[in-house]
């Protein structure tokens, strides 16, 4: 068999047997080099030896493929930060063929692998390396990680930065693909040790909150909620909202609240409602009772005092809410979900921001991941 033959052969093979592999091996270029004896890839390219290519099987040129596709879409120069470039690479080769490996692939003669970097990520084996190379030369001033000790590089920053693109550009190809499979429930084994899968199908709460922010932000007249002045004759007028925002956030105290994601959401409200000019916040602290209220404007910071410590009970803060503010259109109540629910839904929006999945008997759940 040929070589364009074999490759082609194994390209197709790839993309059925390990559909997320050959996807990315299709848009590798494979070039013809003599001088080496197995085969290399930096990222780029996939070079290869012609004779060695020949005593391959089809399995066996699957996994080059694999480890090329891999290689292509790590952006090599953006991970590698200040490390030796020969050493960063063979690190990532091994943390590559060592995944391909757990993944059932026939690992061919040449390729660089050692078992007891099984499981490791690439940075832990560029770092045991380092220390091989120290201790076998105790005289041996490894300045590396500080400075380029590769082949000189004579590119511009101009092409440099096109690199860096191009590498930025096809790694989130490769997750944007990897996340598919993820849904489909089809992810080659290993492979969290280059991508963060759990971060995959999840929306960042503070997209949520800054949409949530920007649906509610309207100097404009409402039929929901309706003005509350004449409301108990049965007469519904539209609420005449100010040029004035008003939000209201509401923080559990009870025991169990989380103070460090306390502090990262207010610092995200925060820093969103210094893109509003005129806004009112109000906060309410609470467990069992309402402890304080403070109101915010515009330019100040939300420095906010904790009080409490007791049991949660949702239901004073609707209270007192009911009691002292007009025209509220959204309320962000900051909770663990454990307390007592009001009977009845209010006619304003509530979003519980929670750092757990539970149901509500009303509003919807802003999760804090």
């Amino acid at each position: 068999m040929n070589i364009e033959k074999l490759i082609s052969q194994s390209k197709a093979k790839l993309l059925v047997d390990y559909p997320y592999f050959g996807t990315l091996a299709s848009r590798v270029d494979l070039v013809l080099n003599e001088d080496i004896e197995s085969f290399k890839s930096d990222g780029k390219k996939l070079e290869y030896n012609d004779e060695y290519l020949k005593n391959l099987t089809v399995n066996e040129l699957e996994f080059v493929l694999a480890n090329a596709a891999m290689h292509k879409t790590l952006a090599h120069e953006m991970r590698r930060q200040n490390r030796s470039g020969w050493l960063w690479q063979m690190a990532t080769d091994m943390a590559i063929n060592d995944m391909l490996v757990q993944n059932g692939m026939d690992m061919p003669y040449g390729a660089q692998y050692r078992k007891r970097f099984s499981g490791m990520y690439a940075e832990e084996i560029y770092a045991e390396l380092k220390d091989d190379i120290l201790r076998d030369d105790e005289n041996l001033e490894y300045e590396a990680d500080n400075s380029d000790d590769v082949e000189s590089n004579s590119q511009t920053k101009e092409e440099i930065q096109e690199e860096l693109l191009q590498e930025q550009l096809l790694a989130q190809e490769a997750i944007s693909l990897l996340e598919t499979q993820l849904q489909q429930g089809d992810t080659p084994q290993s492979i969290e040790r280059f991508f963060k899968l759990e971060d995959f199908g999840k929306i960042d709460w503070r997209d949520e909150l800054r949409a949530a922010l920007d649906r509610y932000f309207r100097d404009d007249y409402t039929v929901m909620p309706p003005s509350k002045k004449l409301l108990s004759e049965g007469i519904y007028l539209p609420s005449n909202i100010s040029q004035t925002f008003r939000l209201v956030i509401a923080i559990d105290s009870s025991g169990s609240v989380d103070e460090k994601q306390l502090d990262e959401f207010l610092s995200e409200v925060n820093f969103l409602m210094t893109l509003t000019q005129n806004y009112q916040i109000d906060i309410l602290v609470c467990d069992n009772k309402v402890h304080s209220h403070k109101t915010f404007y515009s330019g100040d910071g939300l420095d906010v005092t904790l009080k409490g410590g007791g049991a949660t009970d949702f239901r004073p803060v609707f209270e007192y809410i009911d009691k002292n503010f007009d025209e509220v259109k959204l309320l962000l109540y900051f909770t663990d979900l454990e307390g007592f629910f009001p009977d009845k839904e209010v006619n304003y929006v509530v979003k519980w921001v929670t750092p757990q999945v539970k149901d509500v008997p009303f509003g919807t759940l802003l999760l804090l991941n």
